[in-house]
C-alpha cells in the first residue's frame, strides 16, 4: 500500500527521489515537496540557496562523475552501484535540457608533468551545463513533476519536526498574515541542503542522534585571467589540485573557465561566495575562478566555528563606514578613495542585480587574517606555491571567504539512508554531508530506489 511520502527541501537530493518515485509508478499525489524558496518560474537571480534543484539550480552546473569527491556514496551502496546512481543523476538532466547536444563533457586521461612537482592533481569526467541553462532545466523539470500529480509547497519553512508522532510543523506565509501549520507524512526524506545545515544539526541534537564528527571546509575563491591556467584547462576542465600542509589539507575545487563569474551565496545571514560559468560564445569573459578549501579536523563544534570564520569576515570598514559584505583583494589592484578598483575589474560586478556585496578595501588581506589566524597562512602559500607553476604574477584576485557549511553526519543505515533510530526518515544530500550535484542527486535516487522496494514487497504482503 503506497503511503505518504513528505519531501523537505526541493534542491537536487529531493527533486531527483520525487523523479525516480514517479518514473517508477509511485502515485504523485501521496508526494510533498516543501522548500522554503521560490518556484522556478518566479525564483530571482539573487535567491541562490534556496528553490527548485537548491543551490545546485543556480551553480554553473557541473556534475562530475566520480565517487572519489563529493563525499561518501560508496560506503553506502559500493563503487558500482554508486556510479550507477550519479550517472541517472546526469541522464535527468540530460532529459530536461533544452540543448543536450550543447552540455560539454570533459573526460582527462593522463597528469600533465609540469604539475608534478608542486602539486597532486585529480582529474575526473565531468559534464558542464552552464548557469543559464540551468533555469530552463528547472522549470521544465518542475512541469513534468506536477504533470505528474508531484505537490509543490513554496515560501514554506519547516520549523519543527517530530520523529515519534510522524509530525512537522511549518510556517506559511499568506499576506500578511504568517500561519503556523501541522502536518504529517508517513515516510519523511529531510533534503534540506547547505540553507538548512543549522537544521539538521538541531534535530540531530534535540534527538540525541548518533553522529559522526565533520571536518571544516572553508577558504575563499581565486579568481585570474584564464590564460594562465590554458594548458592545465586543455587537460581538465575541472582540475582538482591539493596539497598537505601539517594537519590541514587544502584543495582547489569547482573550476570555472571562459565566461567564468564569481557569485555571492548569502546564508545565515552572511556572505561567502562561489563560482559560475555560462555557456555560450556571448558570454565568454577569458576568466578562471575556483575554490581553494582547507579541510581542517579536529575543531570541536565545526558548523559554529565556521560561521564565525565567515561573519568576522563580513565586515570591513568603506569610506569610513563599517558595512557587512564580503571581501575582495589583490596586489596588483590600486586603492582610491578607500575602494580597490582593477584595470580589468573583478566579474562578480559583472552579474549586476545578483551581487549584493561590494569590493573590500585594502585592508582585506588583514581582515582574513585575524578571521582565519595561522590558517590563512595555507591559503596564501598554496598561492604562492601556484605561482610557481603558472606565473600570473599580481594578476589574481580573492573572494573571501568560501565555506562548504558542513553538520555532524547522522548515523544511517547503510543499505537505504534510513536513521537508525527512526527507519522511517531519511537524511540525503548535504544533509548527509554529501558535496556537489552528483552525488546529492544520487543520494536521493538510492532512497527513492529503496522506498519503491519497499512499496512492492508490501504489495506482495497484503
Amino acid at each position: 500500500m503506497n503511503k505518504k511520502i513528505v519531501i523537505v527541501g526541493a534542491g537536487v537530493a529531493g527533486i531527483n527521489a520525487a523523479t525516480k518515485l514517479v518514473d517508477n509508478g509511485y502515485p504523485g499525489e501521496l508526494i510533498t515537496i516543501i522548500d522554503k524558496g521560490n518556484d522556478p518560474i518566479n525564483r530571482l537571480p539573487e535567491e541562490v540557496m534556496t528553490g527548485m534543484l537548491g543551490a545546485g539550480g543556480w551553480s554553473d552546473g557541473k556534475l562530475t562523475y566520480h565517487t572519489a569527491i563529493g563525499g561518501q556514496l560508496a560506503k553506502y551502496c559500493g563503487e558500482e552501484k554508486a556510479m550507477e546512481l550519479m550517472k541517472q543523476v546526469v541522464d535527468n538532466f540530460t532529459r530536461f535540457h533544452p540543448k543536450p547536444d550543447e552540455i560539454f563533457m570533459s573526460d582527462p586521461q593522463e597528469e600533465p608533468e609540469f604539475i608534478k612537482p608542486y602539486f597532486g592533481l585529480r582529474m575526473f569526467p565531468v559534464w558542464h551545463i552552464g548557469s543559464n541553462y540551468l533555469h530552463e532545466i528547472a522549470k521544465t523539470w518542475y512541469q513534468y513533476l506536477l504533470d505528474k500529480g508531484v505537490k509543490f509547497s513554496w515560501n514554506v519553512e519547516v520549523v519543527s519536526i517530530d520523529f515519534k508522532t510522524n509530525h512537522f510543523e511549518y510556517i506559511e506565509t499568506n499576506g500578511d498574515d504568517t500561519d503556523t501549520i501541522i502536518g504529517q507524512y508517513d515516510t519523511l526524506i529531510f533534503a534540506v541542503g547547505k540553507s538548512g545545515i543549522d537544521f539538521a544539526q538541531q534535530l540531530s541534537d534535540d534527538y540525541k542522534l548518533a553522529t559522526e564528527a565533520k571536518s571544516v571546509q572553508i577558504g575563499v575563491r581565486f579568481e585570474a585571467p584564464q590564460k594562465y591556467f590554458q594548458k592545465l584547462i586543455d587537460v581538465s576542465y575541472d582540475f582538482k589540485l591539493y596539497q598537505k600542509f601539517d594537519n590541514v589539507s587544502i584543495r582547489s575545487f569547482c573550476t570555472n573557465n571562459n565566461a567564468a563569474y564569481v557569485a555571492v551565496e548569502e546564508t545565515y545571514g552572511d556572505v561567502s561566495y562561489n563560482g559560475h560559468a555560462k555557456k555560450g560564445e556571448e558570454f565568454r569573459n577569458d576568466m578562471t575562478n575556483f575554490g581553494i578549501l582547507m579541510e581542517i579536523k579536529g575543531i570541536e563544534d565545526p558548523f559554529a566555528w565556521s560561521r564565525d570564520v565567515v561573519a568576522k569576515c563580513n565586515f570591513t570598514e568603506i569610506g569610513g563606514e563599517e558595512r557587512r559584505m564580503g571581501m575582495y583583494y589583490s596586489p596588483s589592484y590600486v586603492n582610491k578613495d578607500g575602494i580597490t578598483y582593477s584595470h580589468r575589474g573583478p566579474s562578480l560586478t559583472s552579474e549586476g542585480e545578483r551581487v549584493k556585496a561590494g569590493i573590500g578595501d585594502g585592508n582585506v588581506l588583514d581582515k582574513f587574517k585575524d578571521a582565519l589566524g595561522e590558517y590563512a597562512d595555507y591559503i596564501l602559500n598554496f598561492i604562492d606555491n601556484m605561482n610557481s607553476v603558472f606565473n600570473f604574477g599580481d594578476d589574481w584576485g580573492m573572494y573571501i571567504p568560501e565555506v562548504k557549511y558542513l553538520s555532524p553526519e547522522p548515523l544511517v543505515n547503510y543499505h537505504n539512508l534510513s536513521l537508525t533510530e527512526y527507519p522511517n526518515v531519511y537524511f540525503v544530500g548535504d544533509a548527509l554531508s554529501a558535496r556537489g550535484i552528483t552525488v546529492s542527486g544520487a543520494h536521493g535516487i538510492y532512497v527513492a530506489e529503496k522506498l519503491i522496494q519497499r512499496s512492492h514487497l508490501e504489495e506482495l504482503t497484503q
